[in-house]
């Protein structure tokens, strides 16, 4: 296997001549991974996924790599070997629903954890310098955990596990990960998060009035909205903005300041802006752009979605650019 060289650029050429670090994604959603593996120098050549609509978004945004849909357990990884040539680095991203919190007291499904072996079939196969996996850190709990981290060592591989916060590379979200780094060559360093400012919530907001707002107290609000208002106006008075958060059990009161980072963008729609004005006041729902403004998504990164709610699961299910770009950075200066 070629060993990519590190220049000045990003990965530079390997000895077998094929370009960039060669990159897949497994499980890839929209491919907030990928944009950020690119941004680090990487070449995306491939991507898998089972939603139609993250296929959609991927192409857009990647179209020099080939989209594969379906369950990842469908496709003969030894058959894709020739056509995607030497590949250095494996992302993937496990479904992660059933190792959440957010899921609840409800049953879990092991059969839905356990595609997280399917990064080891495709490793076994492709054999990358570099394999990074990206789940909720609630993932350490799984039963299978220690099997799968042992398995990747069994393959030849140096394991680094490490939860990073997004707020800690300059997103404007409280967003906790786990990472688990793979080197064939090297134990693979802790990230460190660059010096940043963390930066609030209102960095997002788009205060140019292209959002229309409804009055807060209506008849046919819910009795539980209007409380979680009620609590954040009896803290901040009646003069300042602020947050509404549903779907939340952090005992945070239900709201948050807009001088604080986000909490966690989830595939619901969960957060609502309420401004005063005139001795009243009013809200909206914050808006796909602004969800993707803090993700750390670019505005060039496009989402092609039918619906908001296919928008909203896109970016809740997704990877923010600049952790992974910083991720693999650290990997590649080895």
């Amino acid at each position: 296997m070629g060993k990519p060289i590190l220049n000045e650029g990003g990965w530079g050429r390997g000895a077998e001549g094929y370009g960039r670090d060669r990159t897949v994604d497994l499980f890839c959603g929209a491919g907030g991974s990928s944009w950020g593996a690119r941004l680090a120098g990487a070449r995306i050549v491939a991507g898998f996924d089972i939603w139609r609509v993250a296929g959609r978004t991927y192409q857009e945004n990647f179209p020099e790599a080939r989209f594969h849909e379906g369950p990842l357990e469908q496709w003969d990884a030894t058959r894709l070997r020739k056509p995607l040539k030497r590949i250095d680095l494996l992302l993937a991203s496990p479904e992660c629903t059933n190792h959440s919190p957010a899921k609840g007291a409800g049953p879990r499904c092991e059969k839905s954890k356990a595609t997280a072996f399917e990064v080891l079939r495709f490793a076994e196969v492709l054999e990358p310098r570099w394999i990074v996996v990206e789940n909720v850190v609630s993932m350490r709990r799984w039963s299978r955990f220690e099997e799968f981290t042992q398995a990747l060592k069994a393959l030849g591989y140096h394991v680094t596990e490490q939860a990073l916060d997004a707020v800690e590379f300059g997103v404007p979200q409280t967003r906790r990960r786990l990472f688990i780094l793979c080197d064939r060559e090297r134990t693979p360093p802790q990230v460190r998060p660059p010096k940043r400012k963390r930066l609030p919530a209102s960095t997002i907001i788009d205060g140019n009035g292209t959002y229309g707002y409804s009055l807060l107290k209506t008849a046919r609000r819910a009795e539980a909205t209007l409380e979680r208002a009620q609590r954040a106006i009896g803290i901040l008075g009646n003069r300042r903005s602020f947050l509404l958060v549903y779907y939340g059990s952090d005992r945070a009161g239900g709201w948050q300041r807009l001088s604080r980072p986000l909490r966690t963008v989830t595939t619901l729609d969960r957060f609502a802006l309420v401004r005063p004005r005139e001795s009243r006041h009013f809200m909206r729902m914050l808006q796909v752009p602004e969800l993707k403004a803090a993700m750390g998504m670019p505005k060039r990164f496009r989402l092609v979605a039918g619906t908001r709610r296919e928008a909203i699961r896109l970016l809740g299910n997704a990877v923010c650019p600049p952790v992974m770009r910083s991720v693999i950075r650290c990997l590649a200066a080895q």
